[in-house]
């Protein structure tokens, strides 16, 4: 057994730091979503069968939003990964190599945190039809812990030195390795945004923001209404943060990830606007019809 700055070494298997906080995070989040349902009445089990499909979900989500917004870092494009003639090593046991086309690869590239909450709640929600589930009560219960789960896999990327900001003089700049840095910023007296640490709390503090809204705000609140908050709040902090983010991807000079947030908040907005309008007269007029 062997430990280094990136994760344990047993045998021909290796444990990434990344995932094992990845994993982690999921965890607590399905804890705090089982405490939400059991303090709104609810038998908590259903979470915790939730969870593996959250997991599997979120993963195969994560994984394509990487695959078509790929930052310009990593020199490589949409197409590279749809090619499945291009095939990457995952798994190495002496002479044997197991290697897997390139989309499939996810300990190459990355993931993307925006379309591992997509396919985690696409697979929440077939598991709410499976079993009978009120999904919009469900998402409400798990929006706490799923914007935990969020600041807690950040510091996955503070092991990866990933998702670093621009330069800056600030005190709790980051020292980043050569090995690690975007292309045209060599100067080694350089530190950077710690972008992780900005998200992580961020997303601590919109974690404590749902929790105070699920008990001070019972009355007002309808089934699903703190995930829309939730939908609001999470791409508002990444839109403002990615002002700071160099590594973006981009089309038609658009930054894709900054673009698609905003979206988000403001249709998530105008939902929750919806949702809390008061009725006109003439729909007030037509409830008391007989």
């Amino acid at each position: 057994m062997g430990i280094d700055q990136t994760g344990i070494h047993l045998g021909p298997i290796f444990f990434h730091f990344y995932g094992l906080i990845l994993v982690s995070g999921a965890f607590v989040a399905g804890w705090l979503a089982a405490r939400e349902a059991a303090r709104n009445g609810h038998d908590p089990e259903p979470i915790w069968d939730a969870l593996l499909w959250a997991l599997l979900g979120g993963i195969v989500g994560a994984r394509i939003w990487h695959i078509f917004t790929p930052p310009p870092s990593q020199g490589v494009d949409v197409w590279y990964y749809l090619n499945l003639t291009n095939l990457l090593p995952v798994f190495q046991w002496g002479d044997f190599v197991l290697k897997l086309p390139a989309a499939l690869a996810i300990n190459n590239g990355g993931l993307g945190i925006p379309g591992g909450v997509i396919g985690g709640v696409l697979a929440v929600w077939v598991f709410c039809r499976r079993r009978n589930i009120p999904f919009a009560k469900f998402v409400d219960w798990a929006a706490p812990g799923l914007v935990l789960a969020q600041a807690i896999g950040r510091w996955g990327n503070f092991i990866n030195q990933e998702l670093y900001g621009a330069p800056t003089t600030l005190p709790w700049g980051l020292d980043i390795d050569a090995a690690h840095r975007i292309l045209g910023y060599t100067d080694p007296a350089l530190r950077f945004h710690p972008l992780f640490l900005y998200e992580s709390l961020g997303n601590l503090l919109i974690c404590l923001g749902l929790l105070y809204l699920a008990r001070r705000a019972g009355a007002w609140l309808k089934d699903g209404d703190l995930f829309v908050i939730y939908l609001i709040a999470y791409p508002l902090l990444r839109f403002l943060l990615d002002f700071l983010r160099l590594d973006n991807n981009q089309v038609l000079g658009l930054n894709t990830n900054q673009t698609i947030m905003l979206f988000v908040a403001i249709a998530a907005g105008l939902v929750l606007a919806q949702r809390h309008r008061r009725p006109r007269r003439h729909e007030l007029k037509a409830q008391q019809q007989p």
